[in-house]
């Protein structure tokens, strides 16, 4: 994976760029309200975008229709998967712990007989 990606997706206009994306093919023109910014604008984080290989452009006639290329979403996740092993084994050990809190003031509630 290169580093290039996370420097890609660190502009929050690019994000809403590729969630915009998320919901199918599009032209320049259609992601303009989406992202709200100038159609110069979108057409700049699409060049980056594409350069990135996070999006595929397809020439329909006159337009130029845009969308996701999966491979590098799979990509990111796959580095992500290693580091999700680490926060899952976390949140378990917490989960515990406040399931053994939560008997405890439940024992500790009870009244006495």
């Amino acid at each position: 994976m290169q580093f290039d990606m996370f420097q890609t997706l660190a502009d929050p206009t690019r994000r809403r760029v590729l969630d915009a994306l998320s919901h199918g093919e599009r032209q320049v023109n259609d992601l303009v309200d989406d992202v709200g910014i100038h159609q110069s604008g979108v057409s700049r984080h699409l060049r980056i975008l594409h350069e990135a290989g996070f999006v595929v452009v397809r020439p329909d006639g006159q337009r130029r229709l845009y969308s996701l290329k999966p491979d590098p979403f799979r990509e990111l996740d796959d580095w992500l998967a290693k580091y999700r092993g680490l926060w899952e084994a976390r949140l378990d050990r917490f989960g515990a712990a406040l399931a053994t809190r939560q008997a405890q003031n439940e024992t500790d509630e009870e009244p006495a007989v």
